[in-house]
């Protein structure tokens, strides 16, 4: 995997709206998709997203007076480096130690034991 940083969460709901379009975007449509919503303007996105960029998460080209930005890192590339970090900081890189926070207290169904033991005999195999 890339030498990828954690992202501030500014810079990843930016990402987020990059990932659920199809390159290139643009200024315009991250206003569109979230900057109206975070009352953010437009000088503010094209700062986070030239920062995208040096951080080497997004490709920029000029085309005529817009800028357009393509995607160099995958969602899935990057969810999974942070569920890594995530996993080794708080739960010691135990899987069990995860579960158990999610449910301390709270009792499974047979279901959910069910679908979690299958996935794990899946993964062993």
């Amino acid at each position: 995997m890339k030498n990828i940083k954690r992202l501030p969460d500014a810079e990843f709901e930016i990402m987020r709206v990059v990932w659920a379009n199809e390159p290139p975007i643009t200024t315009a449509m991250i206003m569109e998709q979230l900057g109206n919503e975070r009352k953010w303007k437009a000088p503010t996105v094209i700062s986070l997203m030239m920062r995208l960029v040096e951080r080497g998460f997004l490709q920029t080209e000029k085309e005529g007076k817009e800028r357009t930005y393509y995607p160099l890192i995958r969602k899935e590339e990057y969810l999974a480096l942070e569920t890594e970090n995530f996993m080794k900081q708080y739960h010691e890189n135990s899987f069990l130690s995860f579960v158990n926070t999610l449910y301390n207290g709270k009792q499974l169904s047979d279901k959910e034991l069910d679908d979690l033991l299958k996935w794990a005999k899946e993964r062993r195999e």
